[in-house]
């Protein structure tokens, strides 16, 4: 296979698997870490949430008032995204993705306290199916990540308090795209074996590439505080630094859809290769800055949760082959900071039993020219419930439900090179989202 024809191959599939770990940013935010919170627009930078407050602001855990805490969270996300192409709809076929959380903490003394956590902070899967327009830009992909965070906090005043928690984070994507279209296989036949029929490849993706690749450890910092205004008014801020996502060694196999051994050996001499070809490549996992303000008294909290996500730090995608340092890649991305908006209120109705609802508004950071449908990141609108059932006093039953309704984006488009040709080629199609959250959770205070 020579190297003019592999390194388009190559270098979008490489661009494609790196692409895809930012999913919890525009398509898929994973918002589901707290079946509790969940139900309250997923707020917390400025609660007092205990052993939770390890995701949400790290300050609140010295707040904690039992000797041991501990919950756990699972999450069924189902979501379903369209593509207009042409006047005609295409729609994924996906299968839910279930990320959970596990958080615990003990007293050490009246001010200090310390706890773990075990969540998915990214877990998403989306599938366009094998032969859809867009496929040689993406079939499907599973990703999962997980991160370990051991945490501290420090009560230095009876109203103020500081927490920190270190993040390990690694993960894992299985991701499917198209090399070539039935038109492009068309072109390849006519170039290089003119003598052949050509049948009809229309609707058919003949080749595609499986890559699966994982990230080794990215280590990054939790930091928080949190201030007692008064009696009834708290705030809080929350800050995760930037970390690296490293892949050292991604693999590749290519799959064929055609039957005729004669054109199928043809695709062989020229894909085959790709099989064969190792690379590396890094990319951020940016900056957060979160800010809240709740107020409460007895019965009702009410939250308000501002969040900048420093996406400005992902300008490009830089991808090294081993050995063949001049398929090396340098591809722009160009995204720009964006924000976050959550609010909620919660009841405590009876003794045992609370009620919350809440509302998200989470704005892309995607321009619609660098537009792939791997992750269709556009603005979200978030509704939410939950309740808990409190049996004992040391023993919630936590449940909620999420709803995203993308805003959609029309005319959105991605530019990548034909690998035939060499010359630029742009999808576009207009897209919309939607997803549903069931979450069940357990909490546990001693």
């Amino acid at each position: 296979m020579t190297r003019t024809f592999l390194w388009p191959c190559a270098a979008v599939s490489a661009a494609m698997l790196f692409t895809s770990l930012p999913a919890h940013a525009e398509g898929y935010q994973v918002n589901t870490l707290s079946t509790r919170q969940l139900g309250m627009g997923h707020t917390g930078t400025a609660l007092k949430l205990g052993a939770e407050s390890q995701f949400f602001n790290p300050a609140g855990m010295a707040f904690m008032t039992g000797n041991v805490e501990a919950d756990a969270s699972f999450n069924a996300i189902m979501p379903s995204a369209t593509a207009t192409v042409g006047g005609k709809e295409y729609k994924t076929d996906c299968d839910p993705s279930t990320p959970f959380s596990v958080f615990g903490a003990f007293r050490i003394s009246d001010s200090l306290k310390a706890g773990i956590s075990v969540y998915t902070p990214y877990g998403s899967s989306i599938n366009w199916t094998d032969h859809w327009p867009g496929a040689t830009l993406n079939q499907s992909v599973k990703l999962q990540a997980f991160t370990v965070q051991p945490t501290v906090a420090y009560r230095i005043l009876p109203n103020l308090s500081l927490g920190a928690g270190l993040t390990l984070t690694w993960g894992s994507v299985d991701l499917h795209k198209g090399l070539l279209s039935g038109e492009q296989l068309n072109q390849l036949i006519g170039m290089l074996a003119p003598q052949l029929p050509v049948p009809s490849f229309a609707g058919v993706t003949p080749a595609s590439a499986r890559l699966t690749g994982n990230a080794g450890i990215a280590c990054g910092v939790n930091l928080g505080a949190m201030y007692d205004v008064s009696r009834n008014v708290t705030v809080g801020a929350n800050f995760r630094t930037k970390s690296m996502m490293k892949v050292k060694s991604g693999k590749a196999n290519v799959d064929y859809a055609v039957s005729d051994p004669t054109i199928q050996g043809l695709l062989a001499q020229r894909l085959d290769g790709l099989s064969k070809t190792e690379f590396m490549a890094e990319m951020p996992l940016p900056a957060v800055l979160g800010i809240g303000a709740a107020w409460h008294n007895d019965r009702w909290t009410v939250d308000v949760d501002w969040q900048l996500t420093f996406w400005n730090a992902y300008k490009n995608l830089d991808i090294e082959f081993k050995g063949a340092e001049d398929l090396n890649q340098h591809l722009p991305k160009n995204y720009h900071n964006s924000s976050l908006v959550r609010g909620g209120v919660e009841w405590n109705a009876t003794k045992r039993f609370d009620v919350r609802a809440g509302l998200m508004v989470d704005f892309s950071p995607c321009d619609k020219e660098y537009y792939n449908p791997e992750t269709p990141g556009m603005t979200k609108i978030e509704p939410t419930l939950g309740c808990t059932f409190n049996p004992t006093p040391w023993l919630g039953i936590n449940v909620g439900f999420m709803y995203v309704a993308g805003l959609g984006v029309d005319n959105a488009s991605y530019t990548s090179e034909n690998i035939i040709t060499k010359q630029p080629t742009t999808f576009t199609a207009d897209y919309r989202l939607h997803s549903f959250t069931a979450s069940l959770g357990l909490s546990l205070n001693f």
